[in-house]
């Protein structure tokens, strides 16, 4: 039986024949005895570098390279000078297309003190993707990597430039143009630093980053310093971090799990933030785990998968470990239970959300046993109301039925950049964020996501939640990772189809197999129509599987 909820008034006995009490509606308002903080960005580091100079701040495990706090603070505004002295202004859009480094950390630090905007690139953009972004936002200044992988930055910056007339200044990190920037500083003065910061608001702009959409341009969800720095503070509030806490990021930055919740989670807290590498490496991350002595690690589920599946897992020194972040993606139970039992991080917690919620909406705590660590995605952070809405009326709907999920509070985005019309469609006239997925508020205020509205598959007329098949599905002993999507069937109007990446690719399991493991707990409409075995899923950079491109590879190409 589940407890009454904290605050709950006890229902009356119901009396023979009077009307039944209505229904529960599945509405949650996240509390707390902690105020949101009034700091902008800079504020808050320079509480953290007063109180904890010492400590460590930041560490590069690629070029070994070591901040205190003091220091730290010290280079921020070494380059926030610079970027004064450059001739940014409050308001400019300032943009960082970069893989992980120090210099990326930098830069957010030092755009958030002068009153400039960062935009966040994907360093995965090509020139095409890039000349939009640079367009939309109106970026004055870029800083970038100048390699990496099969990518140069410096070739695709120039063949887009003449397109962007806003653009007059580009730096390339490891390059001369860097060190010139870094070397602006001496054109300006801390007293000119102080007075703009003194102009500064916490409801400015600070960031503007780009959703990945299935279809068109992205969008560019912009975020003020309250949104994202309440949203990291409180994330690492629930992970009860410290200036103990030493945070292993192998995330991307220019993703809000990286820069917010990595990041701005840290400093806030006055932990460290230790950087794998440029990119994720499942060994390499690891490793800084071990030899930094790191007690959190993040990561989305392709990722943990990655490092738990490593021949040589049992070797790696992981005691150091109590927490860390998994997000990105749904996080299934299975991959969950071996986190908290292979990798010693028995405090893990699961996070929810999207960037225009600054990221995060709910997050599971440390005290929740398992079933709700590795069954829901928590319940609302402090200040962050949550309700689930019929997606055709927006009524709210009672308790344990699926609808939408909206999300309202300071972390709801200030609007996407230049772009009213589609603004209005994410956020009502009452300021809730429509999150597009499909979701059910539980009794004790937990949330469950049972899929994405556009993923939603109907089988003659029967609704499938994708999510559900999946979770079933991680525990086949054949099976080390599986999506489940709808392809077009003309007599059920879709079927469901099982994409498997197995645990051993010559013995994989095949259609029967997992029709004959389904057919006992699961409906017959919910098992699989067929089984397809691929080697790995399309994916973003930011982890998540692009379900669409799956869809569309396999219509068509089945019975």
């Amino acid at each position: 039986m589940t407890a009454p909820r904290e605050g709950a008034v006890p229902a009356a006995p119901h009396a023979p024949g009077a009307p039944a009490a209505p229904a529960v509606p599945s509405y949650v308002h996240g509390t707390g005895t902690t105020p949101l903080l009034g700091d902008t960005i800079g504020a808050n580091l320079a509480r953290t570098v007063a109180a904890h100079g010492e400590r460590e701040a930041l560490v590069d495990v690629a070029s070994r390279r070591r901040w205190t706090y003091t220091r730290f603070g010290a280079d921020v505004e070494r380059l926030a000078l610079a970027l004064l002295a450059s001739g940014v202004e409050k308001g400019d859009r300032v943009g960082i297309w970069a893989v992980n480094c120090p210099e990326w950390v930098l830069v957010q630090y030092a755009t958030a003190r002068v009153g400039a905007v960062m935009v966040t690139l994907n360093p995965a953009y090509r020139s095409h993707e890039v000349g939009f972004v640079l367009r939309q936002s109106g970026i004055s200044l870029l800083v970038a990597s100048l390699t990496h992988r099969t990518s140069d930055y410096r070739a695709m910056v120039e063949e887009v430039r003449a397109q962007c007339p806003d653009l007059r200044a580009v730096h390339y990190i490891g390059d001369p143009s860097w060190d010139a920037l870094v070397a602006a500083a001496d054109g300006a003065t801390s007293e000119q630093l102080a007075s703009r910061e003194a102009a500064l608001s916490c409801d400015d702009p600070v960031n503007i980053q780009y959703t990945s959409g299935t279809t068109g341009f992205p969008k560019g969800a912009t975020l003020s310093h309250h949104n994202i720095l309440n949203n990291g503070y409180f994330v690492g509030e629930t992970v009860a971090y410290t200036e103990q806490d030493r945070i292993c990021l192998p995330v991307p930055f220019y993703h809000c799990f990286g820069m917010v919740m990595g990041n701005l989670a840290a400093t806030s807290h006055g932990a460290c933030m230790v950087i794998p590498a440029p990119s994720f490496d499942a060994d390499t991350t690891l490793r800084a785990v071990q030899e930094e002595k790191c007690t959190s690690l993040y990561g989305v589920p392709t990722m943990f998968i990655a490092e738990l599946d490593l021949p040589g897992f049992a070797a790696y020194d992981l005691s150091s470990l109590r927490t860390g972040i998994m997000a990105g993606s749904p996080c299934p139970v299975e991959v969950m239970k071996r986190v908290v039992a292979g990798m010693n991080m028995r405090e893990v917690s699961i996070c929810y959300g999207m960037t225009e919620t600054s990221p995060v909406s709910t997050q599971t705590r440390r005290e929740d046993d398992l079933e709700r660590r590795t069954g829901t995605v928590g319940r609302a952070l402090p200040h962050i109301e949550v309700k689930v809405v019929d997606p055709a009326s927006g009524v709210t709907l009672p308790r344990g039925e699926a609808g939408e999920l909206c999300t309202r509070g300071y972390s709801v985005m200030l609007g996407y950049w230049d772009d009213s019309e589609r603004t209005a469609e994410a956020v009502d006239a009452a300021r809730w964020m429509h999150t597009g997925d499909l979701a059910v508020v539980r009794d004790d205020d937990y949330v469950q996501i049972v899929g994405r509205i556009k993923d939603m598959i109907i089988r003659g007329g029967e609704n499938v939640y994708p999510r559900e098949i999946e979770e079933f599905l991680y525990a086949h002993p054949k099976i080390a990772d599986v999506q489940v999507v709808g392809v077009p069937d003309e007599r059920y109007g879709e079927q469901v189809v099982a994409c498997v990446i197995p645990r051993d690719p010559g013995d994989p399991p095949d259609g029967e197999e997992i029709a004959a493991y389904c057919a006992e707990r699961l409906a017959h409409y919910k098992v699989p129509h067929r089984v397809e075995v691929v080697a790995s899923f399309p994916m973003t950079v930011s982890g998540k599987v692009r379900k669409v491109e799956l869809r569309e590879r396999l219509a068509g190409t089945g019975d």
